[in-house]
């Protein structure tokens, strides 16, 4: 059986990584990318590249997002160079952004309009995941479109989960936010009262990791900071981004998430000492003003 055919917008430190996992995987992918020079690497693996949002949307038999902000997703699926206005009937549209419940059910609702088949389907791991294709995928709308993409999603994660209806997908992906919110800061104070306390880090890591306060944000991002480290797998202002979202729908549920709020505004320094395009191993910067070394 022929394999789909993708066109994958958005080729950052996430998306660029995914794609080049379908392509590892056999599938012919096109990409389009506001920075074409971002999807190079890309292009010379033997992806093909497509000038615009509507040319990458109109060949495919599965249209994949992968960009930074629900103003993003607005924008390349509405209005006549959208992916809603330029997907032949029959495609299948899949938005990976963290992004709207909100927004993913108007995608949904519009793109059942035009005969197309919406999914929700962000993702958790990081940019390590991301490269070797072993990320946690959580997915919402079309029960039976999510069985359709199956070999799709395995192709770039281990985990992948059917969550339910449109919206469904990103409701669990802000429960995976919450939970990060208030690990991440543990892991930064623990490591800075470490420092301070005299010890031998690497020594305070083994013991941690094989313990009760063993997790992934733990053994990814430990070592990182250890080395003064700071570049994005994951950049802070998409962090505050996501927390806001979550905090948001936490608000119209009339839900009281305190351990999200003080995480948001720690964050929220971040943003204010110009360290949004850091990863979010970066907050450990506020513990331990010394530097990871002293």
């Amino acid at each position: 059986m022929q394999k789909m055919k993708i066109g994958f917008i958005g080729t950052g430190v996430m998306g660029g990584s995914m794609a080049a996992n379908l392509l590892k995987n056999g599938y012919e992918v096109a990409v389009f990318n506001r920075t074409k020079a971002k999807a190079r690497t890309l292009l010379d693996r033997g992806a093909r590249w497509e000038p615009t949002v509507a040319a990458a949307a109109a060949q495919a038999d599965v249209v994949i997002t992968m960009v930074s902000y629900p103003k993003d997703v607005e924008a390349i699926y509405f209005g006549p160079g959208g992916i809603l206005e330029n997907a032949r009937p029959g495609t299948y549209v899949v938005d990976m952004t963290t992004s709207s419940p909100d927004l993913a059910k108007t995608i949904d609702r519009e793109a059942k309009e035009k005969q197309l088949h919406a999914l929700d389907a962000p993702v958790s791991g990081g940019d390590t995941g991301a490269r070797n294709g072993t990320l946690c995928i959580m997915v919402g709308g079309e029960e039976a479109a999510f069985r359709t993409l199956a070999p799709v999603f395995s192709a770039m994660g281990k985990e992948v989960v059917f969550q339910g209806e449109a919206g469904a997908g990103q409701e669990c992906k802000m429960c995976n936010q919450i939970a990060i919110a208030s690990n991440i800061m543990g892991v930064c104070e623990a490591l800075a009262y470490a420092g301070h306390a005299g010890l031998d880090r690497e020594k305070v890591l083994h013991i941690l990791e094989s313990g009760g306060a063993a997790s992934w944000q733990l053994s990814a991002y430990a070592p990182r900071i250890f080395k003064g480290d700071y570049a994005p797998g994951f950049y802070v202002k998409h962090f505050v981004k996501d927390m806001r979202i979550a905090l948001e729908e936490a608000d119209a549920m009339g839900l009281n998430l305190p351990a999200l709020r003080l995480s948001k505004s720690l964050f929220d320094q971040l943003m204010s000492a110009h360290e949004e395009n850091a990863g979010t191993q970066a907050l450990y910067k506020l513990y331990d003003k010394t530097g990871p070394e002293d």
